[in-house]
């Protein structure tokens, strides 16, 4: 069993809002939560106060796993509920800032003044329910007035963050035609401009429903910033559509997976306020872009009354404390980033707990990838000592979690605390068995709010059913590799279709990773696997840090640390030293472009690549051109 890190104190377990929610242990609280479905979601509209009518019937059965229907007679509006007016109404709702260092505050009145003078806009340029408002945008207050003026009116939001590409957001935008296009002139990252006016251009022939294009700037303003009016949320069904997310596209085009208004709410609700104890007046944040589904999770803080941190740049710009400046400025409460984000930042002698005042944090939150074990020791050690480690895992498919932090709970090395309230998580053998204690395909067996309502430009439900439930039958099969262990907390081990297979035994990637990445000399490591003559083996890439080099001395001890401390299996067969790893827009390596190109064979829709000239080197060696 793995090392507790942490513990929360008994005043804290007495005050969380999970103890108020229920008195029973966790355990026995999941299990209810699945095994009375109905009534555990209902429960959770109830405690979070969800404005709007539930229904008489909270969940009925369907005939297959994604037929299931949830608050079937319920009406609500998205934005209503982020934006109830309260007694804080003065209080600020978005704090701002840029890596260049402007800052922003806007308070709830004036937010919801600008949403809903935004939302009579679309209402008189004809935008109605079920309507498509796209947008290219970094994260800033206008990405949050705009995604909620949309949701106001029923429409249907979706956005790229500006490092997309043309042909990325055409290969995105093209396919849910938008009637309203909200861009920003240009962006700034790592000190270099984004021109994003120029992407614009290039794009509108692609795009001819777009009706109206509106730039952030004055004339953003004068849409935002003029007298509201009177304005009458639309109370809409539980499912109605409320975002469009996409798939990363490395193996074709994006599918585009949207999201259901009811769903999300609900499921954000239970993780922000269950899962993480947010509480009004707690400060939020989330290092992300609008491409990413944690912004959708960010910005549905709102709900709970906390204000949301947002940030636009660079992590690592113009110093690589500049988000612990913000958090001690800001007095962020919670703290969160992807686990790349914690391993640059430990190799660069970040000590936040030595240089700022983080009195007000209670809970660090990691995503995107798994946690590196040594990322756990370095947060207790140089972070905070007395925090809540979240180490959180779902994605864009469910816009939430299957497994995420418990503020009851201790924190273990390596664990994602528990299973997420009301979702039926498992680990599977390939014959479809559960396992404790071993690696396998993580599975959500029974119906979730937040499961995608469709998948755009697929009536019969084709994409949807292939995507999720062609391994298991009836079965959720997330594509994750995981291990549940015996305290009943998880351990992720990647992308499931990324794993390897040296010698017939099943290797996460991450178990690599958190070897090789522990050498000083290694910024990145990308390990694929290499085909040769009906056998596998593995193929591990290093991106080098500073003016490293790859010696055979390196060489050496990366395999005497693999094997001695993972297997023999893990070794690889092959290291090379790579300039760069192709990278998906929402910045994770793409473990699945580096196996086609060195087999020779196509990477499929290159323009999901935030930068594919990456791939020369690896198709180079493909060929024959680059040696180990």
């Amino acid at each position: 069993m793995n090392p507790i890190l942490w513990k929360p104190s008994p005043d804290a377990i007495a005050q969380a809002n999970l103890s108020r929610f229920s008195k029973l242990p966790y355990e026995q609280l999941h299990r209810w939560s699945i095994e009375s479905r109905g009534e555990f979601w209902h429960a959770v509209w109830q405690f979070a106060n969800v404005i709007g009518e539930p229904g008489a019937t909270a969940y009925r059965k369907g005939p297959q796993f994604r037929a299931a229907k949830w608050f079937p007679d319920a009406r609500l509006n998205f934005a209503e509920n982020l934006l109830r007016p309260g007694e804080d109404d003065d209080k600020i709702a978005i704090r701002f800032r840029s890596e260049c260092g402007h800052t922003r505050s806007i308070s709830r009145r004036e937010l919801t003044q600008q949403v809903t003078a935004f939302a009579n806009w679309l209402r008189a340029e004809g935008v109605g329910v079920g309507d498509r408002v796209a947008a290219i945008l970094p994260n800033v207050p206008e990405a949050v007035i705009a995604m909620l003026a949309t949701a106001a009116v029923g429409a249907i939001w979706s956005s790229c963050s500006p490092d997309f590409g043309v042909d990325a957001i055409a290969d995105r935008f093209q396919q849910i035609e938008p009637a309203i296009l909200i861009a920003i002139p240009q962006a700034v990252y790592a000190g270099k401009t984004v021109d994003v006016a120029a992407k614009v251009k290039a794009l509108q022939p692609r795009l001819p429903g777009v009706k109206r294009l509106v730039m952030v700037g004055p004339e953003f303003d004068q849409i935002a910033k003029r007298d509201a009016g009177a304005f009458t949320f639309d109370r809409l069904p539980f499912a109605q559509p409320l975002a469009i997310l996409y798939s990363s596209g490395t193996t074709g085009a994006p599918k585009c997976i949207v999201h259901g208004a009811g769903g999300t709410l609900l499921q954000h609700l239970k993780e922000h306020q269950l899962h993480s104890d947010l509480k009004p007046g707690d400060r939020l944040f989330y290092y992300t872009t609008t491409g990413w589904m944690m912004w959708n999770w960010l910005v549905s803080g709102l709900a709970s009354h906390a204000t949301l941190v947002l940030y636009d740049g660079s992590p690592l710009h113009p110093a690589n404390d500049a988000l612990w400046t913000l958090a001690a400025e800001a007095g962020i409460t919670h703290f969160g980033a992807s686990a790349k984000y914690y391993s640059a930042i430990e190799k660069a002698g970040v000590k936040p707990r030595e240089q700022f005042d983080l009195t007000p944090l209670r809970v660090v939150m990691s995503t995107g990838s798994p946690l590196l074990p040594e990322s756990f020791d370095y947060i207790y050690h140089d972070v905070k000592t007395d925090v809540q480690l979240a180490s959180i895992s779902g994605g864009t498919d469910i816009i939430s979690c299957f497994a995420l932090g418990c503020p009851t709970l201790p924190v273990r090395k390596s664990e994602l605390q528990v299973k997420g309230l009301g979702m039926d998580v498992r680990v599977y053998d390939d014959a479809g068995q559960a396992l404790i204690g071993e690696p396998g395909e993580l599975v959500c067996t029974s119906p979730f709010p937040s499961m995608p309502v469709a998948f755009w430009n697929d009536p019969d439900g084709v994409k949807y059913q292939a995507a999720y439930f062609e391994r298991f039958e009836g079965v959720w099969c997330h594509g994750d590799w995981a291990e549940e262990t015996t305290s009943g907390g998880l351990i992720t081990h990647g992308r499931s279709d990324a794993t390897l297979n040296p010698g017939g035994v099943r290797i996460g990637t991450a178990e690599i990773y958190s070897q090789v990445e522990a050498f000083p000399e290694v910024a990145e490591a990308l390990a694929v696997a290499l085909r040769r003559d009906g056998d596998e083996s593995i193929a591990l890439f290093l991106k080098l840090k500073g003016e490293a080099n790859l010696t055979p001395e390196l060489v050496t001890a990366i395999k005497q640390r693999l094997r001695t401390h993972c297997s023999p299996r893990h070794v690889p067969s092959r290291i090379i030293a790579a300039p760069d790893f192709p990278r998906t827009i929402s910045g994770k390596t793409s473990e699945i472009a580096v196996r086609n190109a060195i087999h020779g064979q196509p990477v499929r829709n290159v323009a999901a690549l935030a930068n594919p000239e990456s791939l020369a080197f690896f198709e180079a060696i493909a060929m024959g051109e680059s040696g180990s």
